[in-house]
């Protein structure tokens, strides 16, 4: 499948870094997508093969092993991969936001000794915050961290954990004192440590080739210096992760739902009713015309936010605003692909159904889409005082 958009990038080396990223998921994902997430299997070949044609480490600094990408380049790319197969998509997005803790909050000696692996290209991260009790109040967490001579034992699980049993590293959010908000703090966990286990994966309704499951802590022993930033800052390094996350999850909306767009026109053009092809019934043309511009208004949306965040202006509100336009698009655009392909879209013999149910849980991770409304509320209401930024 080629993307139907065009792009306008920043520098000839990103409009390269797309042609890239199209021949690998033209290549290398999109041949094999359907079969995977059939078989509920997780790839981790490809994670490799993105990460030495350095794909996992865009946003990152070069001293660090990175590529220096700005954010609205990084989010293209997602996007674009996102277009052939979500799980991968979404598998990317959660990479990078669990290195992100390390490369903004880390001191030198920490980014020096473990980021060059972590973006190397053949380790893989997960990010442990949520927990089953606690939805969306990461605040409400009861994995703790008890500080010891050496260092920290962990002990708790995290649920929905993206990349469960499979990452190389976990990003580990635990509660270090019992302040509800200055009780957390951060830690970089490495999967081999002694204690660490996860559950069987979730048996989930999309994204099936995306291993999710429960992280289990029990007396998990690491040296103190594995505590990313300050004891007790936990939560805003988390929330500042998040607010970067929605914009990965939001370029992987965006990418589910061109991809739906494409298979959709595509067919429209093949299949024909009354003597002609059925994108020439104004029926269908009109679907396809309101599924455009959901894409294109996503994409704008996503793409504002995150040069917001290459300018170094606050964001989070943005990418509230991203997330909730992208993913509630995706929905709609996949849905309405299922119905342009009318009961063949239905059954399992075209792709259509399956972006459909994978565009639901973009509607619930990174913080529901009712989050963001409280997020983008809340905001609106501090900057009243002070203006509108």
């Amino acid at each position: 499948m080629t993307p139907t958009v065009s792009r306008l990038l920043p520098t000839e080396e990103a409009a390269e870094l797309l042609d890239l990223t199209r021949e690998i998921a033209d290549g290398v994902l999109a041949p094999r997508a359907a079969e995977d997430e059939a078989a509920e299997r997780f790839p981790r070949d490809v994670f490799r093969t993105l990460g030495r044609a350095g794909l996992l480490s865009l946003p990152y600094p070069e001293e660090h092993g990175g590529s220096g990408q700005p954010y609205e380049v990084y989010l293209q790319v997602v996007e674009e991969i996102s277009a052939r197969w979500a799980s991968v998509g979404v598998g990317l997005s959660v990479h990078t936001l669990s290195c992100f803790a390390l490369a903004a909050y880390g001191t030198d000696a920490q980014k020096d000794r473990w980021l060059p692996a972590m973006l190397g290209g053949e380790l893989l991260g997960a990010y442990c915050l949520s927990e089953a009790h606690a939805g969306s109040d990461p605040a409400a967490m009861r994995t703790r961290a008890r500080q010891e001579a050496d260092g920290y034992v962990l002990r708790g699980e995290k649920a929905w954990t993206t990349h469960g049993g499979q990452a190389d590293f976990y990003q580990v959010m635990a509660r270090t004192s019992d302040h509800r908000s200055r009780g957390v703090s951060c830690f970089l966990v490495p999967a081999a440590a002694p204690g660490l286990s996860a559950d069987p994966p979730e048996r989930k309704m999309g994204l099936t080739g995306s291993a999710t499951a429960t992280v289990r802590f029990d007396d998990v022993r690491i040296p103190a210096d594995r505590r990313i930033g300050a004891e007790g800052q936990g939560l805003p390094i988390a929330l500042a992760g998040l607010d970067a996350g929605r914009l990965g999850i939001a370029a992987v909306a965006v990418g589910l739902a061109q991809g739906a767009l494409d298979d959709a026109l595509a067919y429209s053009r093949e299949r024909e009713t009354f003597g002609k092809a059925i994108i020439d019934h104004q029926a269908v043309a009109f679907l396809l015309a309101d599924m455009e511009a959901a894409v294109e208004s996503a994409r704008a949306t996503v793409l504002s936010a995150a040069r917001r965040k290459d300018a170094g202006l606050p964001y989070g509100r943005q990418a509230s605003i991203a997330k909730l336009i992208a993913t509630e698009a995706a929905m709609r655009v996949t849905t309405d692909a299922v119905q342009v392909f009318g009961g063949a879209g239905y059954t399992r013999d075209f792709p259509v159904e399956r972006y459909m149910r994978e565009a639901k849980v973009m509607q619930i991770f990174e913080g529901t889409n009712q989050i963001q409304r409280l997020v983008i509320s809340r905001d609106l209401a501090r900057t009243q005082a002070r203006g509108r930024q």
